[in-house]
């Protein structure tokens, strides 16, 4: 293993991969990501795989934009031999609230001003798209036919590979255990196979980042809560979007292969960096599912798994360096969305690093907001 570095990124997940790969495109040489397993174990490895960019925020809005953008021409951009299976069918939004129904137009009209082609549907509209909507529960619908998903595990690994061929070295199974700082300035790694000598770190752990971030005396105000998600037998292809309802708390989608993929969020699950299944999520989606999409709730599970959330007060990510820490950056605290931004979260840290002119401005997704009280209220999250 290298013994200096001069950038150690920790965290072998999309986001860490992706801040690896942008980093060497950039030049910067040098560059260790440490993985405490293996690259893609983490949340990216057990999300939902959707993406979309039916934000209600400004800054969610532009961020999704770009990373789908990117996501379009994956396989091009990081030269990948395999394909990360991007499925741009669209997610169908559907509300069984009118206030909630008031929301999305605003969101749409917010959505429309970053140029997302988003539109509101009557319900016959939302019925012609997923027929076996069952509408008589519903007030209306929302729906973007860019938004869509793709495969994790590939997606990862075309970032790996790419980083990779840059040069990048990554150690798997290598556990930071200690950050040395000497006079406010980063000095180095620890991990369980030794010491790396480096000036800049950045904690790309997200669901951990609570942990990597005490190493250094910051404190951040996320939690990491426990998200459940399950798997159907598959059939043959009857739905093409991903449904989601944020009031009625799922989110549904057809994988490739077949089988149904859903999930659903709860802030009782635990805060304990549990990944254990529960029967309680499979009964409440079993009724959940039931009520808006009959068919679905018939079909038999045959797996289900958890992943963690890493949870900001506005549902909003954290892109910030350390105040009083010189050389430790932070890229973490998606609240479920950090697969979605996987691609900007790497160009928007490269270019904080490398001091460039940011492509988008994230400044105000800094830490300090939760102590200014100037927060950027995600509306729009399961």
């Amino acid at each position: 293993m290298k013994n200096k570095a001069e950038v150690v990124i920790i965290g072998g997940g999309i986001s860490g991969c992706s801040i690896a790969y942008n980093l060497a495109k950039k030049g910067v040489k040098n560059i260790v990501v440490l993985e405490k397993n293996y690259i893609c174990s983490g949340s990216t490895g057990r999300c939902g795989a959707g993406v979309r960019m039916q934000w209600g925020t400004e800054m969610n809005c532009k961020l999704a934009r770009k990373s789908i953008e990117f996501y379009e021409n994956a396989n091009e951009i990081l030269e990948y031999e395999r394909d990360v299976e991007f499925k741009q069918k669209g997610y169908l939004l559907v509300t069984h609230t009118e206030e909630e129904l008031e929301q999305f137009k605003k969101n749409i009209e917010v959505q429309h001003s970053c140029g997302i082609p988003s539109r509101l549907l009557t319900l016959g509209e939302a019925k012609e798209i997923v027929p076996y909507l069952n509408t008589d529960v519903l007030k209306g619908a929302a729906f973007c036919g860019k938004d869509g998903f793709l495969n994790p595990f590939k997606t990862t690994d075309a970032f790996y590979r790419a980083a990779k061929r840059l040069g990048v070295k990554f150690y798997t199974f290598t556990e930071a255990t200690g950050i040395r700082i000497e006079k406010g300035k980063i000095r180095g790694v620890e991990t369980n196979k030794g010491f790396i000598s480096t000036n800049i770190v950045v904690n790309a752990t997200n669901a951990y980042s609570k942990n990597i971030c005490s190493m250094v005396g910051i404190e951040v105000p996320v939690y990491s809560e426990r998200h459940q998600i399950l798997v159907t037998e598959p059939v043959e292809p009857i739905q093409d979007p991903m449904v989601m309802s944020f009031g009625l708390n799922f989110y549904i989608q057809q994988s490739p292969e077949g089988s149904f993929i859903m999930g659903r969020g709860d802030d009782r699950e635990p805060r304990d960096l549990r990944i254990t299944s529960s029967w309680q999520f499979t009964e409440e989606m079993a009724k959940t599912i039931d009520s808006v999409l009959p068919p679905i709730s018939k079909l038999r599970v045959i797996r289900q798994w958890a992943g963690l959330y890493n949870m900001t007060p506005d549902k909003q990510p954290i892109y910030d360096k350390g105040e009083n820490v010189e050389g430790f950056y932070m890229a973490f605290g998606f609240s479920g969305h950090g697969f979605m931004f996987g691609p900007i979260t790497g160009i928007v840290m490269a270019e904080m690093i490398t001091g460039e002119t940011p492509t988008i401005d994230v400044s105000m997704l800094n830490l300090n907001r939760f102590k200014t009280g100037r927060l950027l209220l995600e509306p729009s999250v399961v």
